[in-house]
């Protein structure tokens, strides 16, 4: 069965969900030392890139609506595939700065195009 484009905004959603959470009270020094929680937060980055990356291909109109969707799919590639050249201080602020833009982009998406089934 194929997912619509619902559910993949509900995927942003719910990683700019995780991401908010695991961050919550854990200030930057604290975020570059600890590895799981590097890799958490770099995890729901990938599901919102590739979520975001779907998108692209089964609703290109909606995926143009989103601020940096291009720029999205590419982070996710350098998380993936240039791991070694990841820059903490730069997903710290794309979590801190973009993400509830994000989040509040793909709300509002969400309720427009209806329900995630």
């Amino acid at each position: 069965m194929q997912r619509n484009a619902a559910a993949y905004l509900q995927d942003v959603i719910d990683a700019c969900d995780a991401i908010v959470f695991a961050l919550s009270g854990v200030a930057f020094d604290e975020y570059h030392v600890t590895r799981l929680l590097r890799s958490a937060v770099e995890r729901e980055f990938t599901i919102i890139g590739e979520a975001v990356a779907v998108l692209s291909r089964l609703d290109p109109p909606l995926f143009s609506r989103l601020t940096h969707g291009r720029r999205i799919v590419d982070f996710r590639n350098q998380l993936t595939h240039a791991y070694l050249h990841v820059d903490d201080r730069i997903v710290w602020l794309i979590a801190r700065d973009d993400v509830p833009v994000l989040r509040a982009e793909c709300e509002a998406l969400l309720a427009e195009v209806g329900d995630a089934s």
